[in-house]
């Protein structure tokens, strides 16, 4: 097995986040997030208040199950270390179909979006704070 270097381990980090939404495995989730008071997410969906680890994880997994044929792609990540802690920040292309199961209908979706991410390590990295936000 080969060992991976914190810049790698922190993108293969994020990276699970949104191949959750490809995959449908919904309990990466709690794996990759800090399941701590101190995390946080903002994201441009509502509602748009602060979240806790909780709230986070349910909205992610409401959000990805009424995304079929989701697809994202990550560009420009930037990675910042300080210490036990990084700081990463990227640009983001999610699409799909946004599914209205009620209705029967689909909408197709393409999301132009930047992302920044706080992770800490405690011994293994995780996602202690989410920004999401359309351009």
């Amino acid at each position: 097995m080969a060992i991976l270097s914190d810049n790698e381990e922190i993108i293969r980090i994020i990276e699970t986040l949104f191949q959750a939404g490809v995959t449908k495995e919904m309990s990466l989730l709690k794996d990759i997030h800090l399941n701590d008071p101190k995390f946080s997410s903002f994201s441009d969906l509502p509602p748009y208040d602060l979240k806790d680890y909780q709230t986070t994880i349910e909205l992610e997994e409401l959000r990805f199950v009424s995304i079929s044929d989701y697809t994202y792609e990550i560009k420009n990540p930037k990675i910042s270390m300080f210490d036990n802690t990084a700081v990463v920040a990227l640009e983001l292309i999610q699409k799909g179909m946004l599914i209205d199961n009620k209705a029967y209908t689909g909408e197709h979706m393409i999301i132009n979006g930047r992302a920044t991410f706080v992770l800490v390590k405690q011994p293994t990295w995780k996602i202690a704070h989410i920004h999401l936000s359309k351009i």
